[in-house]
């Protein structure tokens, strides 16, 4: 396999995870009847360019298709984060009704309904059919079409290059990266601004989040690397934040290469760190498994022990990284007896491999619980606070990540 961004030659394991069903392809009761796809899930490093990324096994149209179940209005710390976006662009960019915001991969309008209450003309680009109805329900223009170069030079001949482009957790999507950062390029306006939110890989290599590995992410990204494929794209990165989102994030902030603004001095910060941290070293790359490995087994374990114990264990909230742990550890409903979720399109199917049941949040309030596992650990303090009587009642919340907690 070649390097997606510059098409070096492979040869370097970043983690191998065996073979899984892709993380988000939640079961219905008729399909524990018939066979599941697999596929390998492995991912290397390029030493080159340094892009960590999957094999190339699983394609986009399959991992999100019209059953995709992602909805980001599912988290009110989501919600919050996306509020708190749109009102410090609107202020900075000084964006009115004249202007154009393009959210790529816009999904259920979590993002985009902000800017429209504002009156700002908005437009949202969403391949899967769930999340775009959604959107569109909320009155957000969708065009529902993978993103990339073909699009973006349509976009800017129809005359509808925006002011700013927003990408929340997309980055890591797109299996064709250079194609998909050209398309930015094309459908950005002379002086307009994209940002692009994504989880930094130092800080996954740093609290040990193997689980956020899955056949969906098809790259995992340093500021490095992110600055080269930027550059090869014609795009300049001239700012960039550190966010607390989905275990630790960067949002950068991109314009045209030949566009007037200062690169400002958390950029070096940021790629001086890296470097510290060994993110341009195979060494840091090679001892990851070792660590992964390390947190499967713990939770394991954890779980055999209270199945002896006769203990009952169930967990909340059937997310995507929740189903690379449950799969890599081989978990099934002997030692995990359900999960429960908030979003609807989730209830009532099961989860992929595992074949866990998904319930709603009402059923771990039975009386018979001993200890709630929180898989997407990244939201644990808004799942604990809202389950608060659980606690109370001395239920115990675990998170298997960075290592294994009981609180």
């Amino acid at each position: 396999m070649k390097c997606r961004h510059c098409s070096s030659e492979l040869t370097h394991t970043f983690l191998d995870l065996g073979f899984a069903p892709p993380s988000n392809a939640y079961l219905t009761k008729d399909d524990l009847t018939k066979p599941e796809k697999y596929y390998p899930l492995k991912v290397m490093v390029c030493d080159q360019c340094w892009l960590v990324q999957t094999e190339d096994y699983a394609q986009a149209d399959e991992l999100f298709d019209s059953e995709y179940a992602y909805f980001s209005s599912t988290s009110t710390g989501w919600l919050k984060h996306a509020k708190e976006y749109a009102e410090k662009m609107t202020k900075e960019l000084s964006l009115n009704e004249k202007s154009l915001v393009i959210e790529v991969a816009s999904n259920d309008g979590y993002l985009l309904k902000n800017f429209l209450e504002k009156k700002i003309p908005c437009l949202g680009i969403e391949p899967t059919a769930s999340t775009a109805k959604a959107a569109e329900a909320l009155g957000i223009p969708v065009l529902q079409e993978f993103f990339g170069e073909k699009l973006g030079e349509q976009l800017s001949q129809e005359g509808r290059q925006a002011d700013l482009i927003a990408g929340n957790n997309v980055y890591a999507h797109v299996p064709e990266i250079n194609d998909f950062t050209r398309g930015l390029k094309a459908a950005l306006k002379p002086g307009g601004i994209i940002t692009l939110e994504f989880p930094h890989l130092m800080r996954l290599i740093e609290f040990n989040q193997f689980d956020t590995i899955y056949h969906e992410h098809f790259s995992y990204l340093s500021l490095y690397t992110v600055k080269k494929i930027f550059s090869a794209a014609g795009l300049r990165i001239w700012n960039v934040e550190e966010l607390s989102t989905h275990g630790g994030s960067l949002r950068v902030y991109g314009c045209h290469l030949d566009d007037g603004r200062q690169a400002l001095p958390a950029v070096e910060i940021i790629l001086q760190n890296e470097k510290e941290r060994g993110l341009q070293n195979l060494s840091v790359y090679e001892a990851f498994q070792e660590k992964a490995d390390a947190i499967k087994n713990d939770f394991l374990e954890f779980l055999i022990t209270q199945k002896k114990l006769g203990k009952k264990v169930a967990a909340y909230g059937a997310a995507a990284k929740g189903n690379t742990l449950l799969n890599y550890a081989g978990v099934k409903p002997d030692l995990l007896s359900f999960v429960c979720d908030a979003a609807i399109a989730k209830q009532g199917k099961f989860m992929p491999g595992s074949h866990i049941p998904i319930y709603e949040p009402n059923n771990l309030f039975d009386g018979s619980l001993d200890y709630v596992v929180i898989l997407p650990w990244n939201i644990s303090d808004e799942v604990v606070k809202q389950n608060q009587e659980l606690k109370d009642a001395g239920v115990l919340f675990v998170t298997a990540v960075p290592e294994l907690r009981c609180s």
